[in-house]
């Protein structure tokens, strides 16, 4: 769901393989048009590369971070890494050149890689937030943190979840083909049949609406319990910490609204509009948005963690590992949580950061 949605006009920028050359997107943007996506999908691709190579690196040289939960964090890097190595710079070089560069199989490809990254990311990121709604609000039961086994079926479910809306097209359900200015291929959104109609709806409400509402119930049902902790003890750090949490919270939500909900609302908009109504100018820009994303999923669930905060403190500063982080956090913490003072006064501020 990465690339830039379109309307009619987009339907004959690209030809079928060994047919006439490319139509030229520079008719459509003009050339300072061209210029300023190719600088920001440029930003995009460098800042997309280096923050989640960095994850990546930080979980390989931390055992400490190798947790169940943050092996979710981990798949949502990795799909958003895969994302600027195998989509951001085909649209980065049609930008720059002006039109589409691989043909009608590459634009297949392109079109059906970057949907199934696109959707991965946004279920993990709605698994993420339900393991932290479990961890903090079933605090009276042990939580099962140490489960291995769980994380990986809940990655192997997210790409699984992702495989099931997206190969469709290739069976007659939809098609993915060009859009917008030309400069990027996806779901065919103009196209008006039944059959089309019927997938776009459902793509939208199972792989964009249905992560954002259970992202907003488990992130609104955490916040609400650190509240009602802030108010039955009253303590400074307490209310800080809460603060730390509702920030996080805001955020994620935000982010996920910003860069999400415009494609969502101008793919609809090209489906059920008048058509025309979405220009090349106007669909370019969801779908910078959504390519943001991978740049700002790294900051969001993982620099302002607290766990990898500190790891990256460690490696920038290139001090060897201290002594907690020879073990995971949570083996290491779990055991001794009625043992932390700070951890009994508000055990669900604490849960919720992790």
């Amino acid at each position: 769901m990465r690339p830039a949605l379109g309307d009619q006009s987009s339907a004959g920028n690209l030809s079928s393989v060994g047919g006439p050359p490319l139509a030229s997107a520079e008719a459509s943007l003009g050339r300072w048009g061209l210029t300023a996506v190719a600088c920001c999908l440029g930003l995009i691709l460098l800042l997309g590369c280096l923050n989640n190579l960095l994850v990546v690196l930080i979980f390989a040289k931390f055992r400490a971070i190798r947790t169940p939960i943050n092996l979710i964090l981990l798949n949502i890097s990795l799909s958003d890494l895969l994302v600027c190595i195998f989509g951001t710079p085909l649209s980065f070089a049609a930008s720059v050149s002006g039109r589409w560069l691989l043909g009608h199989a590459g634009c297949e490809w392109y079109g059906f890689a970057n949907s199934l990254l696109g959707i991965v990311s946004l279920v993990s990121l709605s698994i993420l937030s339900y393991e932290r709604y479990v961890t903090v609000l079933q605090r009276h039961t042990k939580a099962n943190v140490s489960s291995y086994h769980k994380s990986w079926l809940c990655i192997a479910a997210s790409w699984i979840y992702s495989l099931i809306w997206t190969l469709p097209p290739f069976f007659g359900w939809s098609s993915y083909g060009p859009e917008g200015p030309g400069l990027t291929c996806s779901v065919m959104w103009h196209r008006r049949t039944p059959n089309n109609v019927s997938y776009i709806i459902c793509l939208f409400v199972f792989c964009l609406l249905f992560p954002l509402l259970t992202m907003m119930y488990c992130y609104g049902r955490i916040l609400q319990a650190v509240r009602l902790q802030v108010s039955r003890f009253h303590l400074t750090s307490v209310q800080k910490r809460e603060h730390h949490i509702l920030f996080m919270v805001v955020a994620m939500v935000t982010c996920y609204l910003l860069c999400w909900m415009p494609y969502g609302i101008v793919s609809l908009t090209a489906t059920f509009g008048k058509p025309g109504m979405i220009t090349p100018a106007v669909s370019i820009i969801p779908s910078i948005l959504a390519k943001a994303s991978t740049c700002v999923n790294p900051i969001l669930y993982v620099l302002l963690n607290k766990q990898f905060h500190e790891c990256f403190i460690t490696l920038v500063k290139c001090r060897p590992p201290p002594l907690h982080m020879e073990t995971t956090f949570e083996l290491k913490n779990e055991p001794r949580f009625s043992d932390n003072r700070q951890s009994r006064r508000n055990p669900l501020a604490s849960k919720a950061e992790q």
